[in-house]
C-alpha cells in the first residue's frame, strides 16, 4: 500500500551547506586521508553540513510546523561568511573540520533557530552548538585512523564563502550499519539585502 510507503517519522535537523567549490577544496585536502584509511567511514560529500539544531526522530506532521518559521527567519537575515578551517575529533570516533569566519553570527543564527523549535513545541535535546563539519567515523576496530586524519588535516585553510540558505534537512533511510543519506525536505535563501546590525 502507498500508505505503508509514507514514514510516520523523519530524523530531522537544521542546517547550513558550504557551496561545491568549497567542499572541493576540502576533498582535495581530504585525499591523502582518503587513500590512506579507506575503512573510516566517509560521509559522501553532498552530505557535508553545518548542523544548527538537531532534533531527533519527529513526527511528519511536526517536521512540517517549523516551514513557516524558519522561511520567516531566513527571510530576516543575511548571508554569513564563513569558512572551513582546520580538523578535530571527537572521542577518536568522529573526523570533523573546523568552521572560521562569522562564528558569533552563527552562534546568534543557531539561537534564533532553537528558539523557532520551541515555539513550535518541539523537544529536542538543546547540546551547546560545537561549530563542525563532520567528514568521517572510525570503524570500532581503529581509532586511531580518525586521529591521524584529523591530525593531516590541521593546516587545512579554506576560502571565505556566503551561506546563501537555511535547510531543513530529513533521513528515512542509511540507519543501518551503512552510511546515513540525507535529503533537502525544503530550504530558503537568506536575504542579502539586509542589513548587519553594525551597518556593515
Amino acid at each position: 500500500m502507498n500508505e505503508q510507503s509514507q514514514p510516520a517519522t523523519v530524523r530531522v535537523f537544521v542546517a547550513l551547506a558550504p557551496p561545491d567549490d568549497a567542499k572541493e577544496e576540502l576533498a582535495r585536502a581530504l585525499q591523502p586521508a582518503y587513500d590512506a584509511y579507506p575503512r573510516m567511514r566517509w560521509n559522501r560529500i553532498e552530505d557535508w553540513h553545518i548542523t544548527l539544531a538537531f532534533l531527533g526522530e519527529l513526527p511528519v506532521a511536526a517536521a512540517a510546523l517549523l516551514r513557516p518559521p524558519l522561511a520567516a527567519l531566513a527571510a530576516a537575515h543575511r548571508p554569513l561568511q564563513l569558512a572551513l578551517r582546520g580538523g578535530g575529533h571527537f572521542d577518536e570516533r568522529v573526523l570533523w573540520s573546523g568552521i572560521d569566519g562569522d562564528v558569533e553570527g552563527l552562534h546568534l543564527l543557531a539561537t534564533e533557530v532553537r528558539a523557532v523549535v520551541e515555539e513550535c513545541g518541539i523537544a529536542y535535546e538543546g547540546r551547546p552548538l560545537r561549530p563542525h563539519l563532520t567528514l568521517a567515523r572510525s570503524r570500532r576496530d581503529d581509532p586511531s585512523s580518525v586521529v591521524a586524519a584529523a591530525a593531516g588535516l590541521a593546516s587545512f585553510t579554506g576560502r571565505h564563502w556566503p551561506a546563501k540558505r537555511l535547510h531543513l534537512v530529513g533521513s528515512n533511510f542509511g540507519r543501518g550499519p551503512g552510511p546515513i543519506r540525507y535529503r533537502d525536505m525544503e530550504s530558503w535563501a537568506f536575504d542579502s539585502r539586509t542589513r548587519h546590525p553594525s551597518g556593515e
